[in-house]
């Protein structure tokens, strides 16, 4: 398979190079694109997501299981939240492995499985995200009516529901994919009975992945900003600014992917004047906005996690356990310790940073 979006099989969402090549037959061929770069980006970007995600999103994992039983309901969805990326990162290593040898060496099944693991990680990283953010405008905004409705019972039954959803919204994947061989080259393809199942995939990821969640932060942080400076306490400064670096990254990091899946769309059903110039940007866009969206999975854990003193003070307690103490100075330490105890002034403030 000559082109990269070829070489990429299923990630989540689908690639549908392959789909998009066979149906747009209203102009000649273009000659055959170079991107090489892009291969070879996506497999270094790739390498790196799959490694620091791992590390960070472990880590949050192991100082929650940690500290089980000091676990509240922001805590669940954190923990889940983890568990959603590290489930999301697991099929990368065997992406880089077919985009460096071009085959697909690991049988029908696992095409299957890892296209609806992938996928089922997406959604429900995704989900907990408004989860927490939907959590946090109702413990701020409406705060004495609904803290005993904010049980550990609550969560459970919160977290199976956004886990069953994300797996059954990703159900399609695990059913279409299929190994199939072109051109002497063995892939794992989203192969769909017909054409509405395309159109399916599209949608729930530009609107479930994209739009909704966008809409909620943007309602739920609009709301709850004005609330935070109306507050006398000095933390209400740092916690907007992490309300805001929330929104704008989890934007920047999907919208450029999105909007170049709906443009391959839109250039597919030749709502777009068909060009080679418009089908080799297309092609590469895609590809590199598509790498640069799952990093958003390694940013998740300084975004939610490490910016908390709790969190953070946790951290430390377990490096002191496992690090010299040359390498963690009691300094830190102290000033964790004081920050934490600071922040519980507000609980406005400490609902947000933990």
């Amino acid at each position: 398979m000559a082109e990269i979006d070829e070489m990429t099989f299923l990630t989540t969402p689908t690639d549908y190079s392959s789909y998009y090549d066979s149906i747009n037959e209203t102009f000649s061929p273009c000659e055959e694109f170079d991107l090489s770069f892009s291969r070879w980006f996506v497999v270094t970007l790739y390498t790196l997501v799959f490694i620091l995600g791992s590390i960070g999103n472990s880590l949050v994992v192991f100082v929650l299981v940690k500290h089980w039983n000091q676990t509240n309901l922001t805590d669940l969805c954190l923990f889940n939240l983890a568990l959603s990326d590290l489930l999301f990162i697991f099929s990368l290593p065997f992406y880089i492995h077919y985009m460096v040898i071009g085959d697909w060496t690991y049988g029908n099944f696992m095409c299957q499985f890892l296209s609806c693991s992938h996928q089922s990680g997406f959604f429900s990283s995704i989900f907990f995200m408004v989860v927490m953010t939907m959590d946090r405008y109702v413990v701020i905004m409406h705060a004495h009516g609904v803290a005993r409705y904010r049980t550990m019972k609550t969560g459970v039954i919160m977290v199976t529901v956004v886990w069953m959803l994300s797996f059954f919204i990703s159900l399609p994947a695990f059913i279409f994919a299929n190994v199939t061989v072109e051109d002497q080259d063995t892939g794992c393809y989203y192969s769909p009975e017909n054409e509405g199942w395309m159109h399916y995939d599209l949608f729930i990821t530009n609107v479930l992945g994209l739009v909704v969640p966008m809409l909620v932060m943007v309602i739920c942080y609009s709301r709850i900003i004005p609330t935070l400076m109306s507050m006398k306490t000095a933390k209400k400064h740092r916690v907007v600014r992490l309300i805001i670096s929330i929104m704008v990254i989890f934007f920047l990091f999907w919208a450029p992917y999105n909007i170049s899946r709906f443009l391959k769309f839109l250039y597919s059903q030749d709502l777009i004047e068909s060009s080679c110039a418009w089908e080799g940007n297309l092609k590469l866009s895609t590809t590199v906005t598509e790498a640069i969206a799952y990093t958003h999975c390694c940013l998740n854990p300084i975004i939610y996690a490490f910016v908390g003193q709790k969190f953070m003070r946790r951290v430390l307690q377990l490096l002191k356990k496992w690090a010299p103490d040359s390498f963690i100075s009691s300094s830190s330490y102290r000033s964790s310790r004081k920050s934490s105890v600071g922040s519980r002034s507000s609980n406005v403030t400490s609902t947000i940073i933990m």
